[in-house]
């Protein structure tokens, strides 16, 4: 009491006086470095694009043709336009919303530039949630002030730290256009451009004609690659000791906290307490609103091959790209392989002369025609993140061998050790899984058409195997058991769908049918896609006729198709009274939603198979842009192209495509002329053209 007294009647400047020294002291360690980052102008440092600043980033790595190491990455993270753009595209995934670069608040670009500052001279330290350089725009900076209990709980959590997004995306800025020239055109997960279609459409493409295949799951790299094998990779293409630090601080952070996790469970092992029920959240105003239902459930949809994403330690978003480099030697090698495996057969229908000869007919890939005992011994191979497919023309043995080499591999290069079950051998006439889709092959004896000689039309009856390629039924079953849209195995029962309990009949609707459309997309290149996206439509259907019975207390879902109708357009009432306005009116008058129909609900307006060609030597649009932009401003292309139009002279596409038709209409076939392929007679201007 004589203590309480004596404050309450301290003099206010005195205690003033005491009070604020601890504040200084308390601030002094966290801004005494600070103080010289402060007295630079960010504005003066905004002075380029910082797209155009990629984009040289892109054209540079894309040029660089003796794959030399980069030694100087400092000078790009010295660029401020760069963090600018990095602070925005973190605040997109944050918040939900893309800042434009002139309502960044000039405090904000001071916390950044002291952020950039920090990394450029070695200051910066990952994961630092107590005395950030950067806050996100809705967190709330910790003071003295601050509980125990809420700094406790801020380090405990998982959520990872903005400033820590921000690095990772100026990282990711820097290093991914640098290792995209140098990547394998055989991986194709967690790369611009390429997804998981790419991989069904080049395994369409590419792997008609193979026997046997060998289907991995290496996965494990993800948790259990070592921090020296990451960086053994990295310092391969990046010389810059500062990146490199950056990143190898990173990785070792995962180390040391899952040593720590993994000492106290066998220490203390405390039983986990049951959750109760979560309380609903009310979101702020700048509070980024959670994923909707149909994005959900589709994402719970994932394959096996694409649900797992690696995660390094404090990495985040560079994970993926430094699983990418990591199993790049795995590309590489298998690249060689497919070369020195390769043995043509002049009795083989398919691959006679060289390894690029592909199928007989380019417009067809997926038709082998029939051919001797006697095989052209052939590999291919893909990568889809962890998971690889290798498919082989030859025996067995040959894949026995490949899985064998395979294994030590591992063993020697990544430190892993594998077993049969992770690397399985599968025939062709089994069907193969992958992506949920099942590879499998068909014999068929079609009528081949051609153009003769003389422009005679020939039909001849051929047999051979046909490449298909469909999604699975099981593994979609499987899939809407887990997420609790149906209960059974070979004959499912549809569940109601309780998530949408408290829903409207046109948001409901709307909900379901954006699902039914992404499924719809993912399932575009199954050659039973029509069946597939049939089977999810009903179940979805079925699925909300139960919920709506349920609410509207109709009893069966007989009775919800014969009021709301078959696609469930029409709507329900709770309650029958005479005295309510008709749904007509309230639309009219804009008081209700409009129900839109669930879609698919008959055969004919789910869409077919998409079976447009791929090319062989597929890359992707901003590929082919860079490699045209830099044949462009390459001199030596204009001096080869004018040297060309002197000695040849131009050429209008109208005057090929004559010339194409006319010697159709002759031969019946179409001569390309090529410089190795004209040979001038002495004497003659005539030409001697191969077919």
């Amino acid at each position: 009491m004589w203590l309480r007294t004596s404050i309450k009647h301290l003099p206010l400047k005195q205690l003033l006086t005491t009070i604020t020294p601890i504040r200084i002291l308390t601030s002094l360690s966290t801004h005494q470095d600070r103080e010289p980052e402060e007295k630079q102008d960010p504005y003066s440092l905004m002075k380029e694009d910082p797209i155009q600043v990629c984009s040289a980033i892109w054209v540079r790595s894309f040029s660089n043709q003796t794959q030399a190491p980069f030694s100087n990455l400092t000078g790009f993270l010295s660029k401020f336009d760069l963090w600018v753009l990095a602070y925005q595209r973190s605040c997109a995934h944050f918040i939900g919303s893309f800042p434009p670069r002139n309502a960044i608040h000039s405090q904000v670009l001071h916390h950044l530039l002291s952020l950039q500052n920090a990394v450029v001279r070695g200051r910066f330290s990952w994961n630092n949630k107590i005395h950030p350089y950067i806050l996100s725009p809705n967190e709330k900076p910790i003071n003295e002030f601050t509980s125990k209990r809420k700094v406790q709980s801020i380090l405990e959590s998982d959520a990872p730290c903005f400033q820590d997004r921000v690095v990772q995306e100026v990282l990711l800025l820097i290093l991914e256009p640098i290792f995209e020239a140098r990547f394998s055109p055989k991986s194709h997960a967690f790369r611009p451009g390429r997804n998981a279609h790419t991989v069904i459409r080049t395994i369409r493409s590419n792997f008609a004609g193979y026997l046997w295949f060998v289907r991995g799951d290496v996965s494990e790299i993800y948790e259990t690659v070592g921090t020296d094998v990451v960086m053994g990779y990295l310092e391969k293409y990046v010389k810059d000791k500062k990146v490199l630090g950056l990143i190898r601080m990173a990785l070792r952070a995962r180390v040391r906290n899952q040593a720590r996790a993994g000492n106290e469970d066998v220490k203390f092992g405390k039983k986990k307490k049951k959750k109760g029920p979560k309380k609903k959240k009310i979101l702020n105003e700048n509070e980024p609103k959670p994923d909707p239902f149909w994005l959900r459930s589709f994402f719970s949809f994932a394959p096996e091959e694409a649900a797992k994403v690696p995660s390094y330690g404090h990495c985040g978003i560079l994970s993926p790209l430094l699983a990418n480099v990591c199993l790049s030697e795995l590309d590489y090698m298998m690249e060689e392989k497919i070369v020195k495996f390769f043995r043509p057969s002049k009795l083989d229908s398919i691959w006679r002369d060289s390894i690029n000869d592909g199928s007989h007919n380019p417009a067809w890939p997926e038709f082998v025609p029939s051919s001797d005992r006697e095989k052209t011994r052939r590999i291919d191979y893909i990568r889809y993140g962890g998971h690889f497919l290798i498919g082989i023309r030859g025996p067995r043995e040959e894949a026995v061998q490949i899985r064998k080499e395979l294994i030590e591999f591992f063993e020697s290069i990544y430190r892993l050790k594998l077993d049969n079950s992770k690397v399985v051998i599968e025939h062709i006439s089994r069907g193969i899984l992958f992506l949920d889709h099942i590879i499998c092959r068909r014999v068929i004896h079609p009528t081949l058409r051609y153009t003769g000689t003389g422009g005679i039309i020939v039909s001849q009856k051929g047999v051979g195997t046909l490449l298909s390629v469909t999604a699975s039924l099981q593994q979609c079953i499987r899939q809407f058991r887990r997420l609790g849209f149906v209960k059974g195995d070979r004959d499912p029962e549809p569940l109601p769908c309780t998530p949408m309990l408290y829903s409207s009949q046109a948001h409901t609707n709307s909900q379901m049918n954006k699902f039914l459309e992404t499924m719809a997309d993912w399932y575009r290149y199954a050659d039973n896609r029509k069946k597939i996206v049939g089977f999810c439509a009903y179940v979805i259907r079925s699925s909300l006729a139960k919920l709506y019975a349920a609410r509207y207390r109709l009893k069966s879902r007989a009775k919800v198709y014969g009021i709301a109708s078959r696609n469930l357009s029409r709507p329900l009432r709770e309650h029958s009274n005479n005295s309510a306005p008709e749904y007509s009116d309230l639309l009219r008058m804009g008081l209700v939603d409009t129900i839109e129909g669930v879609q698919f609900s008959h055969m004919s307006l789910i869409p077919s198979c998409d079976y447009a060609p791929f090319p062989r030597n597929w890359i992707p649009d901003h590929e082919q842009v860079l490699r045209e932009y830099i044949k462009l401003d390459n001199p030596k292309f204009f001096c080869d192209l004018l040297r060309s139009i002197k000695q040849e002279g131009l050429s209008l596409p109208q005057d090929e495509i004559a010339d194409i038709v006319w010697e159709y209409k002759t031969l019946g076939v179409w001569s390309k002329r090529s410089d190795g392929e004209k040979e001038l007679k002495n004497g003659s201007g005539n030409e001697i053209m191969t077919l």
